[in-house]
């Protein structure tokens, strides 16, 4: 995580398998939950508070900048339905953040790991994991506008990473997509069955694979959605506006 004058490069508190519930994950090995990362966060403020010698001047700072917030995934993958979203946005708010971006769940149903486990043909998606996580993100919109109605001096932005990832499996060849069905790197029917090892070598071609491993996305199907999110090639990819006009407010 970074410290002194590398904060205001931009930090980033992720941990991997981490959820909304803080025990999620913890049968994959060592992680920071979220109230452990926004903890994190927490410190991160005090830093500022020193390094800009004034609680006004931090306060200005962290007013600008922009917080995006993904949880959801793990819950489904570890666990069920915990739509606890609304404790973690509003601490990083009583912490100065302004600008805050809340990132829907994806297609959980069409990665590799549920393909290999519930589809009997291995190409077809879960639908009745899609249609939970679909009722997740219906509640997430919503709450975004609660949020703005609440806190009327920040902006909260929901990103559709459902719908985005959607077009990705739907129409692969226009993003230069071949496989979205099984990850570049795993064991097992779909390469979803045990995640990526140590020393079996991944696939070459890792750019025309949506998907990584059992459950992540591949760098190249990130990109997309960081660019989708960032300025929305579709009405529905940003709700009520994406992160280029919420950046210049």
């Amino acid at each position: 995580m970074a410290r002194g004058q590398a904060i205001f490069g931009g930090v980033n508190y992720a941990s991997a398998a981490a959820g909304i519930r803080d025990e999620i994950g913890r049968q994959l090995g060592g992680q920071i939950s979220t109230s452990g990362q926004v903890n994190n966060y927490k410190n991160t403020v005090s830093q500022i508070v020193n390094l800009l010698e004034d609680e006004t001047s931090a306060a200005a700072y962290l007013s600008k900048c922009i917080y995006s917030v993904g949880l959801g995934s793990n819950d489904y993958l570890n666990n069920y339905f915990m739509p606890a979203f609304t404790p973690p946005a509003v601490t990083l708010y009583n912490y100065g953040a302004r600008k805050l971006v809340l990132n829907g769940v994806g297609q959980i149903g069409c990665c590799p790991n549920e393909l290999a486990q519930n589809s009997q043909d291995g190409r077809t998606c879960v639908e009745r994991i899609n249609y939970a996580n679909q009722l997740f993100n219906d509640r997430l919109k919503s709450l975004v506008d609660s949020l703005n109605n609440e806190f009327r001096d920040a902006r909260f932005i929901y990103i559709n990473v459902y719908g985005i990832f959607q077009d990705l499996i739907e129409n692969p060849s226009a993003y230069g997509f071949r496989v979205t069905n099984a990850g570049c790197c795993g064991i097992g029917r779909n390469n979803g069955q045990i995640t990526c090892l140590p020393f079996p070598p991944p696939c070459r071609n890792r750019n025309e694979y949506v998907f990584w491993d059992a459950f992540h996305p591949t760098e190249a199907a990130n990109i997309i959605l960081g660019r989708r999110s960032y300025s929305a090639q579709k009405p529905s990819d940003a709700y009520p506006i994406d992160i280029s006009r919420l950046a210049q407010i």
